[in-house]
C-alpha cells in the first residue's frame, strides 16, 4: 500500500481520499493551510493512523503518488506553492479541469484547442510524471464505476510516461474499473480532448439535473 497526497479539500479530494483509505492506503489531504477545517474533518472521520492533514507542500512531500484535486482555475497556483523539488520524479494524477465560472454558467475553459491544463502542468513540472485521469465524470463514479450500467463504461488516461500510466491504471482497477474500459489516449496532449469534453458534460448536467452519467464507447 502507498502513501498518497491529495491536493484539494473539495468533494473530489474527499471522495478519492475516502476510497484510497478504504483500500488500505495512507492519505494526507493538503490545502493552503495546515489547519484547514475540511482537512481536519477528513482526519477525524478516518482516524489519525490512516488520514492526515497538512499544507499543499506537506501532502506532496508525504505522497509517493499525488492527486491534484484542486479547482482547475487554481491548480497551477497550488502546485507553485508546492514547488518543483517536491514534485520531482513523482506521479502526479491530474483530476482537475480548467473551468472558469467567473461569468456564470456554463463555464468557459482557461485552456482549450491548442493547450490543456494537463499539458501546462507537465511543461511547468517537466521532472514530474503527469497523468491526466478521471476528469470526465462526477466524483462518485470515479471511485465506484459499478453505480451505473454495471460498471460498463469508459475512463481515459493521458500522459507521456508509460510506467506512470500503468501505475495509475492499477489504482483505477482497484477502484473497480475493468481494464478493457480504461482507454489510454496517448501522450499528455490528448488531455485537450478530455478537458474540452467538459463543455458537453456541464450541458448534459444542466439538461438532466444529474451528474450520474458517463461515456461508453461503442463500435
Amino acid at each position: 500500500m502507498s502513501k498518497i497526497g491529495i491536493l484539494g479539500t473539495g468533494a473530489v479530494g474527499e471522495t478519492v481520499g475516502y476510497k484510497l483509505i478504504e483500500l488500505g492506503h495512507q492519505v494526507m489531504m493538503g490545502s493552503r493551510t495546515a489547519t484547514n477545517e475540511k482537512a481536519l474533518e477528513f482526519v477525524s472521520k478516518h482516524g489519525s493512523d490512516k488520514a492526515f492533514a497538512g499544507t499543499f507542500t506537506d501532502a506532496a512531500v508525504f505522497g509517493e503518488i499525488i492527486f491534484n484535486c484542486t479547482k482547475g482555475l487554481y491548480s497551477l497556483e497550488a502546485l507553485e506553492m508546492v514547488g518543483k523539488n517536491n514534485l520531482k520524479d513523482k506521479i502526479l494524477v491530474d483530476v482537475s479541469n480548467p473551468l472558469d465560472f467567473s461569468k456564470g454558467m456554463p463555464p468557459s475553459l482557461t485552456f482549450a484547442n491548442t493547450n490543456s491544463l494537463g499539458e501546462e502542468i507537465q511543461k511547468t513540472y517537466p521532472e514530474s510524471r503527469v497523468v491526466k485521469a478521471l476528469n470526465t465524470m462526477w466524483c462518485g463514479i470515479m471511485v465506484n464505476p459499478g453505480m451505473i450500467n454495471g460498471g460498463d463504461h469508459n475512463t481515459f488516461l493521458s500522459g507521456n510516461d508509460v510506467s506512470a500510466k500503468n501505475e495509475v491504471k492499477g489504482i483505477l482497477k482497484s477502484f473497480g474499473w475493468a481494464e478493457n474500459n480504461i482507454i489510454d489516449l496517448g501522450d499528455i496532449t490528448t488531455s485537450r480532448g478530455t478537458e474540452m469534453y467538459l463543455a458537453l458534460w456541464v450541458r448534459v448536467l444542466g439538461a438532466t439535473n444529474s451528474g450520474a452519467f458517463n461515456i461508453k464507447i461503442v463500435s
